[in-house]
C-alpha cells in the first residue's frame, strides 16, 4: 500500500487517511441509469457523511450493536456502510425486499443476529410499511432513513474504541433463507485480503474500477467498494439490474470510463456474448482493460475463448482474463494468479473426475477442460484433503480444499458448532501459525495451480449465486399438501452451456384420488399433475428468483435415501439424467 499501513489497523483510519490525503478525489461514481446519469462521492463527503451517520447512531446505539443495511445498490449504502465502522457498530448488509418477494431470509437475519436497528432511505421505508404488519420482525426495527441525516451531525461523533481484531460486518452467506450463516468479518480480515487483492491484480493509484456486482456480497463489496478505497483508487458502479437489463451498460461503462479492473461471474461474460449485438460491438473500446476478473462459480474454458474472440475487435485482450477462487468464510479472495499471464487450463479424463482421479488427457472424447484459479496468495496455505480421512491427497487426487491464513474470518455468528466444523481443521502433516477453514469444494493442485472440480456440499449456482438445495427443498414443500415432506430432491444440470435448476418431488399416496375429487368439484386447488408442477415453479420463482428447467413427480418411495434417511441428490440427479427415477403418471 504505502507507508502508512503500520498506522492503519483499520477500515476507519483508512477512510480518514484517505480524506486527509485527497479530500477532493472522487472515490466512488454511481452510474444511476447505468449509462449517463452519474452521482460522485470524494473521500472527504464520505468522510463527513459517514462521520453524520455514525454520530446519530451513536446516540441511539452501543457500541457491537448489529445495525442491517437495507438499501437498492448506491451511494448511501456505502455511506452508511462505513457510517456503521465509524461508530462501532456491526453492519449487516441484507438484500432489499422486493415486492411480491418472500421476505424470509431477512427475517432470519434478524432473528439471528438480534438487530435492533436498520438503517435505509425514507422511500425504502415508505415501501417497508405497507408490508410490517406481515412481519412483525421488521415492525419491531428501529428505522433510520440517512438520507435525512445532515452533514453537520458528524461533530458530534465520538471516535470509537475499536481496532484491528474488532468485527467490522457479518456478511450472510447467499441463498440460504431458512438458516444463513453470518459470517464475522474483522477489520484485520478486511485489510490483509485488501492487500492481497492489490498485489496480485497490480492495483495502483493510476487503476479504476468498474463494478455492478451486488453490492450485499463479498465480492461487490470487499472487490467494489473496499478495494479501491484501499488502492486510492476511483471506481464507477452500476445496480445490477442495470447489468442484467443490458449487458452492454457494462462494457460500455469500461470503455467510456477506460476502466482498469472489472470482473464477475462466469454467467456474465457469457450473458455478453448472447446479448450484445454486433452493431453495439462496434462502438467498444476496451483495450483499457487490464484485469478481467472471473470468481464464484465454475469458470467455463469455452466461455472465456467466445468472450475474447467475440470481443477482441474492441481491443480485449485474453491476457486480461483473471480467474480466481474464494468465498465468504476467507473474507473475499483465496487464490488468484499472473495478471501478465492468459489463464491455465489443463484437459482431463471425465471418467476418471467421477472416481475423484485426475488424467491428464490430449484428445476430446470423454474428457473436460477445466480452468484454473491461480495460487496460493501470500501468507496462506492452500491444501486438498480427503474429506472422510482427512488426511492429505496423493498428487493426482481430488479432494477438499482446505485454506489457512490471516483472511480467514473467525467462525459464524453465534454458530459455535458449524464454526468448529468449518474454520478449526486441523493437519499433522501441514502445522501452522493458523487453523485450517474447510471450503467444502473439491479440487486439485497440478503444478502449483489450484483447479475447482465440483462442490462436496451440494449448492447449486446459477447466474453467480449460491442456492441451497434444502432451503429450495423446504419451499416446494411447503407449498402444497400433496407433497411428501422430506422426499424432495433439487439439483442443477448443465443445459446448453448454463447450469439449470431440476426439482424432483414424491406425491402423497392419494394424490390420484385428491385430484380425481378436486376436479369434479372444481375445487380451486391443483387438480392434476401438470398443475401441481406449475405451481412448484411459481413458488420457486416467487421465492429464490429462479427459473426452473423440470419438475418430475414422483411415486412415493422413489428418491434414493441414505441409510439415515437422507436424501441423495447425486443419486437423484443420475437417475433423472438415466430415466430411472419412478415418475408419477
Amino acid at each position: 500500500m504505502n507507508s502508512l499501513d503500520k498506522k492503519i489497523k483499520t477500515l476507519v483510519d483508512l477512510l480518514q487517511n484517505r480524506a486527509i490525503e485527497n479530500p477532493k478525489q472522487i472515490a466512488y461514481t454511481f452510474l444511476v441509469d447505468g449509462e449517463t446519469n452519474t452521482i460522485s462521492l470524494t473521500y472527504q463527503q464520505l468522510e463527513q457523511h459517514s462521520r453524520a451517520i455514525a454520530a446519530y447512531l451513536q446516540s441511539v446505539c452501543p457500541p457491537g450493536e448489529r445495525a442491517l443495511l437495507i438499501y437498492q445498490p448506491g451511494l448511501e449504502y456505502i455511506s452508511a456502510f462505513f457510517g456503521c465502522l465509524y461508530a462501532g457498530i456491526i453492519a449487516v448488509p441484507a438484500y432489499p425486499p422486493r415486492p411480491n418477494r418472500s421476505l424470509a431470509r431477512i427475517q432470519t437475519i434478524i432473528r439471528d443476529t438480534e438487530a435492533k436497528v436498520a438503517l435505509t432511505t425514507k422511500s425504502i421505508i415508505s415501501t417497508l410499511e405497507r408490508r410490517a404488519s406481515e412481519t412483525p420482525e421488521l415492525n419491531n426495527l428501529g428505522w433510520l432513513a440517512t438520507d435525512h441525516i445532515p452533514d453537520n451531525f458528524a461533530e458530534k461523533w465520538l471516535e470509537p474504541n475499536i481496532n484491528e481484531n474488532t468485527l467490522a460486518f457479518l456478511q450472510y452467506t447467499s441463498g440460504s433463507t431458512a438458516t444463513p450463516k453470518g459470517v464475522m468479518i474483522t477489520h484485520h480480515n478486511l485489510l490483509h485480503n485488501s492487500s492481497l487483492i492489490h498485489q496480485c491484480f497490480g492495483h495502483s493509484v493510476e487503476s479504476k474500477g468498474v463494478i455492478w456486482l451486488p453490492p450485499y456480497h463479498d465480492m461487490g463489496l470487499i472487490g467494489g467498494i473496499v478495494q479501491p478505497l484501499y488502492g486510492a483508487f476511483p471506481v464507477v458502479l452500476m445496480s445490477p439490474l442495470m447489468f442484467l437489463q443490458s449487458p452492454v451498460r457494462w462494457l460500455q461503462a469500461i470503455s467510456q470510463h477506460q476502466g482498469t479492473t472489472s470482473g464477475g461471474p462466469n454467467f456474465a461474460y457469457d450473458l455478453c456474448v448472447r446479448k450484445i449485438k454486433a452493431e453495439q460491438i462496434q462502438n467498444l473500446d476496451l483495450s483499457s482493460w487490464e484485469v478481467a476478473f472471473n470468481g464464484a462459480e465454475p469458470i467455463s474454458a469455452q466461455v472465456l475463448e467466445r468472450f475474447a474472440k467475440t470481443f477482441e475487435v474492441c481491443g480485449f485482450r485474453r491476457e486480461a482474463f483473471y480467474p480466481c477462487y474464494g468465498m465468504a468464510e476467507a473474507t473475499l479472495i483465496i487464490s488468484g494468479g499472473d495478471k501478465f499471464a492468459p489463464p491455465v487450463q489443463t484437459t482431463i479424463a471425465t471418467n476418471a473426475l467421477e472416481q475423484n482421479q485426475i488424467v491428464l488427457v490430449s484428445e476430446t472424447e470423454g474428457t473436460k477442460t477445466l480452468v484454473g484459479c491461480g495460487q496460493a496468495l501470500p501468507d496462506q496455505q492452500i491444501k486438498i484433503v480427503h474429506p472422510e480421512k482427512l488426511t492429505l491427497c496423493a498428487e493426482g487426487e481430488v479432494g477438499e480444499i482446505w485454506v489457512s491464513g490471516p483472511s480467514i474470518a473467525e467462525g459464524y455468528w453465534r454458530k459455535p458448532e458449524e464454526t468448529k466444523q468449518t474454520f478449526e481443521a486441523y493437519l499433522p502433516e501441514a502445522p501452522g501459525k493458523y487453523p485450517f477453514m474447510r471450503t467444502g469444494d473439491l479440487g486439485f493442485i497440478e503444478g502449483g495451480e489450484l483447479f475447482v472440480t465440483g462442490r462436496l456440499k451440494d449448492v447449486i449456482i446459477i447466474n453467480g449465486r449460491n442456492h441451497y438445495p434444502q432451503d429450495i427443498e423446504w419451499t416446494v414443500e411447503q407449498s402444497h399438501p400433496m407433497i411428501r415432506p422430506g422426499c424432495i430432491a433439487s439439483f442443477s444440470l448443465e443445459v446448453a452451456g448454463e447450469e439449470r435448476l431440476v426439482v424432483v418431488a414424491e406425491v402423497e399416496r392419494n394424490f390420484r384420488e385428491v385430484s380425481r375429487r378436486n376436479g369434479k368439484s372444481g375445487t380451486e386447488s391443483s387438480n392434476s399433475s401438470e398443475d401441481l408442477m406449475k405451481s412448484i415453479q411459481r413458488v420457486i420463482s416467487r421465492n429464490h428468483d429462479l427459473q426452473t428447467y423440470r419438475v418430475l413427480l414422483l411415486k412415493p418411495g422413489a428418491i434414493p435415501k441414505t441409510s439415515s434417511g437422507k436424501v441423495q441428490r447425486y443419486a437423484c440427479r443420475d437417475g433423472f439424467l438415466t430415466g430411472t427415477l419412478k415418475v408419477f403418471e
